[in-house]
């Protein structure tokens, strides 16, 4: 966020600036994703199934799925649009401040506090004045294209990470088989998430995948204990 002579003017005063759908959201995305779907496959009684059962517990989880897929998708726009609004009030507040006092506190307390540790001063006094340089900031939040990108790949992770666990009982005829193929794939995916979180907060990865296909098993036994 910082440049050479300094934070860059527009950018760094929106301390919440994501990339679009970083790792820790893919993994969240996909984990809740699994999560849903294994509720439904998790419920399908493979002694009394029926390939209506199997065709009525496919469209379940695909369904809602696509439901919570983008109502998941509603409520990032909802975080961005805030995010946006947010970085309005304090431009336009460092913009209208006359203590640099002032200025330097409203920066100070959008940016990540490890940055603000490494920043002196007079380096956050000419973010100040870059601010105040740039044109008169808009007169409302607006949602850019990242911010539809990023709801659209909330909504593709959700849903698509169903269609892994429900192949086999597309492509097979035996229930108990592909139930059995369905939760394996299930627990590589869980297991991927896992390291894939590990590696992303500088932990063991092996251990993360375990913690993960544990964690991931626990939450589907008690959403199905819920009834949901």
């Amino acid at each position: 966020m910082a440049s050479p002579g300094g934070p860059a003017p527009a950018a760094a005063i929106r301390s919440g600036t994501r990339r679009v759908l970083d790792p820790a959201d893919r993994v969240a995305e996909v984990l809740f994703g699994l999560i849903m779907v294994l509720t439904f496959t998790g419920s399908l009684s493979i002694a009394e199934a029926g390939r209506d059962d199997v065709h009525a517990m496919l469209i379940g989880a695909l369904g809602c799925n696509l439901a919570w897929g983008v109502i998941d998708a509603i409520f990032y726009l909802m975080s961005s649009f805030a995010e946006s609004a947010r970085s309005l009030i304090i431009h336009r507040a460092v913009v209208q401040a006359t203590d640099p006092r002032e200025a330097r506190r409203l920066i100070t307390e959008a940016l990540p506090p490890v940055l603000v540790s490494v920043l002196a001063p007079e380096e956050l006094e000419r973010a100040g004045q870059r601010l105040r340089a740039l044109p008169e900031p808009s007169d409302r939040a607006r949602l850019s294209v990242a911010d539809w990108r990023g709801a659209c790949g909330v909504f593709l992770l959700v849903f698509l990470s169903t269609f892994p666990v429900a192949v086999p009982f597309l492509v097979m005829q035996n229930a108990a088989a592909a139930m059995r193929v369905s939760n394996a794939v299930a627990v590589v995916m869980l297991f991927a998430a896992g390291v894939a979180y590990g590696r992303l907060v500088g932990r063991s990865s092996l251990a993360f995948g375990c913690s993960m296909v544990a964690l991931g098993s626990v939450l589907v036994a008690l959403t199905i204990a819920l009834g949901g």
